[in-house]
């Protein structure tokens, strides 16, 4: 069973079903309990628990067919679960049908009615939950002026565009006020731009209404945006769970480092301890210090973590200062990208503010970042802390 980092909540916590209101916690809106989804002989998600605070933002992240999905799916009742239970308020769902759930779902597809006018597209789902018909037009209403779109009852879906459509898309799925709100990648078939405005869009409704969110999505920067909380998603597990500057400042497995932001890990060697500083030699014989966890020993293999942004190019402002050669530049305007060869065999990436000429391929560079910008993993690729 693979370890990992829960920052903010037990990291496995107990199936015995506790009612924390009783000892005056407040009770989560949502709890995964050991939870296992298989199809036929294939695991996939494996013993996966969650804790949600009622009113957060929570975001599923990882690659394709690391689960995500397959847990949002089995909160919505879309997909049963092989073991655990999911609890929502304090009952137990998992055995509940779909249309008792009182779930709100934004699916990446819109999926309106293409026939329907905008009213009924979002008053769809009031009949499902007694509102009386006097109440439906009001509710439609407020839920359209929730999301910018008032005045566009009569219009059909074909009319609006793809921003207008996802809007009316969380519209439908907010107008029943439900106890959860479920969104499955709903930003990846907008433009750059929308996907921008959409993403304030939905945290401003989400915070406006206190409704708890559970959000999916594969990219990194709508992850780090939006989220109260982040789970690192892989193979069917939670690498590690915790706030945006957790998980980007203390990956907790060499997986998080690289799928969060692509870091740069060098291997090196402990080669020297003195105090609360190590001095790590790297492949290729350049030497960088670190800040020393109590777990360090000289000689032990280690991995180093570097954000690419907390790197600067060509000059010697921090506590470390590597050689190396430009292998590759990406203008990017504001800002550039660097690949740099230190001797290591994989290069280094740096991003940067331009201040000044943009190095070139082929230049030969100073490269220079502080100590404590260092993350150590061990070995096997956990967090030393």
């Amino acid at each position: 069973m693979r370890e990992y980092v829960e920052t903010m909540q037990p990291s496995r916590p107990s199936s015995a079903g506790t009612d924390l209101s009783i000892a005056g916690v407040e009770r989560p809106a949502v709890e995964f309990r050991n939870i296992d989804i298989s199809y036929g002989k294939f695991v996939a998600v494996r013993d996966f628990s969650l804790s949600i605070r009622k009113g957060s933002f929570v975001t599923l992240l990882g690659p394709s067919g690391c689960g995500k999905t397959t847990i949002l799916r089995s909160i919505a009742g879309l997909v049963d679960i092989s073991g655990g239970k999911i609890m929502i308020d304090g009952r137990r769902v998992d055995d509940v049908p779909i249309y008792k759930r009182n779930i709100g779902l934004v699916f990446q597809s819109y999926a309106l009615f293409p026939h329907k006018s905008v009213f009924d597209n979002v008053a769809f789902g009031l009949k499902y939950h007694d509102v009386p018909k006097a109440d439906i037009a009001r509710k439609v209403g407020k839920a359209l002026e929730m999301v910018r779109l008032p005045g566009s009852e009569k219009k059909l879906p074909s009319q609006l565009s793809g921003g207008q459509q996802q809007r009316i898309a969380l519209a439908r799925a907010i107008v029943f006020e439900p106890q959860v709100l479920l969104l499955d990648e709903p930003l990846s078939a907008l433009d750059a731009n929308m996907r921008e405005e959409m993403r304030v869009e939905i945290k401003k409704i989400q915070k406006e209404t206190g409704i708890t969110a559970i959000f999916v999505t594969h990219d990194q920067e709508e992850a780090l945006s939006m989220s109260d909380r982040i789970v690192v998603m892989n193979a069917g597990m939670a690498e590690q769970i915790g706030t945006p500057e957790q998980v980007y400042e203390q990956p907790g497995t060499a997986f998080v480092a690289d799928f969060l932001g692509k870091a740069n890990m060098l291997r090196g060697v402990v080669s020297a301890l003195d105090g609360q500083v190590a001095s790590i030699t790297l492949a290729g014989g350049q030497s960088i210090k670190v800040i020393a966890p109590t777990r360090l020993d000289s000689g032990m293999r280690l991995t180093i973590v570097i954000r690419p942004q907390k790197i600067a190019v060509g000059c010697r402002s921090c506590a470390n200062t590597l050689k190396g050669r430009v292998v590759c530049t990406s203008y990017l305007g504001g800002s550039a990208l660097y690949e740099i060869d230190i001797g290591t065999g994989l290069p280094v990436r740096a991003s940067t503010m331009i201040n000044g000429q943009v190095a070139r391929e082929g230049e030969t560079i100073d490269i220079s970042f502080d100590a404590s910008a260092c993350v150590l993993l061990d070995e096997q690729g956990l967090l030393i802390a």
